[in-house]
């Protein structure tokens, strides 16, 4: 079975996501990969006081790309800005109790996906990012 080669911990994340969905009065907005050709995850927060206080995601892929997704949700909420651009694949991974070799490039998505969020939102702040209410991403 393809599922043998998950970890139990991929496979809840991905049956049980959390933190799905659009975030329209997101702050700022990340993504990562290809849409319409391969695997794609936006990420959405909200900032307050330097941290993540709310973060959310959509993701086009397959179920290490859904429980990377998730997972990255998770280990990013509550942190601050500088400690949530920290967060590497590896990162992810572990948390995931591991992925199989072919499937480590969708850990990969979250941990770009949420620096570009972040990115986003300093741009955002030092008013770089012009056109009011955009939710272009890096």
């Amino acid at each position: 079975m393809y599922c043998a080669s998950f970890s139990d911990k991929t496979i809840e994340h991905f049956m049980q996501p959390r933190n799905v969905g659009d975030m329209p009065d997101a702050d700022a907005v990340g993504s990562s990969g290809e849409p319409g050709c391969g695997d794609f995850l936006a990420i959405f927060i909200k900032v307050s006081d330097n941290r993540i206080s709310d973060i959310s995601f959509l993701v086009d892929g397959c179920v290490a790309a859904v429980a990377s997704s998730s997972v990255t949700t998770e280990l990013a909420k509550g942190k601050t800005l500088e400690e949530a651009a920290a967060i590497t694949d590896q990162d992810i991974v572990a948390a995931l109790d591991g992925l199989p070799e072919h499937k480590l490039h969708c850990s990969v998505l979250g941990a770009t996906a949420l620096k570009n969020a972040v990115e986003h939102y300093y741009r955002r702040r030092q008013g770089n990012n012009q056109g009011g209410g955009s939710r272009s991403t890096a």
